[in-house]
């Protein structure tokens, strides 16, 4: 069985207003079903794993709605960060919790705000990576690219190895031109951020690449069920290095030839902006518009409109027309209105508030 191990953090600024730092979109429903993305996530890693092997690593400000939306995770499975310090020390720490009760598991970590609607698919490709992670490899997912999309990172595979792939080396997000370059080749899949691997394999890795952040892991590990828990968070947390697992780990270790990859046939989405929503969501009429209704939602009267993703979230109508490919977001204390093509600006209007002192609003 897997340790499946889910990162829940983030403030998903590219969905504001509905995604705030308070109520980020992995606590949203944002699947077109009553399951947040958080649900989701864990319904789907359930085909592999018993409610006791599944982890959530989540922030000290979303741990009550995270214990709420998933009662049958056991409390002491929800790992408490006291402030964020990205990915690194999120995932090394709940692989060092889990080699103390079992040293050799396999684990898996997938982000909390990915969608994947195939669940049987993306089973049996974890399988499969958890196969190659059996022999010593720490393995990542990728997913065959549908087009030359410069929003990911990209991974490029060496010689094969069983179900899988040597990989050569991780590929930053790539300009329009490469990213064409990429999906013509034929050997690059997009990087969807989703890793196996034996946990003291990893742990090993870790030692050798970022000793520190292993030493205090390990430490905050062997005091998870001991009254020292508190005060050891509260010297160690705030000194570990603020990096993701890619940078600290994963591309060194491909670097030495130590990683693999199995591709991932399913549709996969980080949904990351309204546009992605638009996208994945099935269209509420004939014309493309997509209508986003989260729990206690207004309505959406689109008159002579196409192609618009609207977000009725006031409890109020929301009535447009003759307008297309348009974002309506409208929340209580904020309402939203900008082109498809410019959803990835969102987050700049984030940035004005915070600078703005607007915190009632972030």
């Amino acid at each position: 069985m897997l340790h499946a191990v889910v990162p829940a953090g983030g403030s998903g600024t590219r969905l504001w207003p509905l995604s705030r730092a308070q109520r980020p979109k992995f606590l949203l429903p944002l699947t077109g079903t009553d399951s947040s993305l958080l649900q989701s996530t864990v319904e789907r890693v359930r085909l592999l794993s018993r409610p006791d092997q599944v982890y959530v690593v989540t922030g000290a400000a979303h741990a009550v709605d995270v214990a709420r939306q998933l009662p049958e995770v056991p409390g002491d499975n929800i790992l408490v960060e006291p402030s964020p310090r990205d990915s690194a020390a999120a995932i090394s720490l709940a692989a060092a919790v889990i080699a103390e009760r079992e040293p050799t598991a396999v684990m898996g970590a997938f982000a909390a705000d990915h969608l994947v609607q195939d669940g049987e698919a993306f089973a049996k490709t974890v399988e499969r990576a958890m196969e190659l992670a059996e022999t010593g490899l720490l393995m990542t997912i990728g997913i065959n690219p549908t087009g030359p999309d410069t929003g990911y990172g990209y991974l490029r595979l060496g010689a094969s190895v069983g179900p899988g792939y040597q990989l050569e080396a991780f590929v930053e997000k790539p300009d329009q031109v490469s990213a064409v370059e990429y999906v013509s080749a034929g050997n690059y899949l997009w990087n969807a951020g989703m890793f196996v691997w034996r946990v003291d394999v990893f742990l090993d890795e870790l030692a050798r690449r970022r000793p520190a952040l292993h030493d205090a892991v390990r430490t905050l590990a062997r005091a998870w069920d001991s009254t020292n828990r508190e005060a050891l968070f509260s010297q160690l947390w705030p000194t570990l290095e603020k990096i993701s697992i890619d940078y600290a780990v994963m591309e060194p270790a491909a670097a030495a030839g130590r990683v693999g990859v199995v591709p991932g046939d399913f549709d996969w989405h980080d949904v990351g902006d309204y546009n992605t929503l638009g996208q994945v969501l099935k269209a509420a009429d004939k014309v493309g518009n997509v209508v986003v209704e989260p729990r206690g939602s207004g309505e959406a009267l689109l008159t002579e409109s196409k192609r618009n993703v609207v977000v009725p979230a006031s409890g109020r109508l929301v009535a447009a027309v003759g307008v297309d490919d348009l974002i309506i977001v409208d929340t209580p204390d904020a309402l939203l209105v900008c082109p498809r093509d410019r959803a990835q600006e969102v987050k700049g209007l984030v940035e004005e508030l915070k600078q703005s002192q607007r915190n009632d609003l972030i």
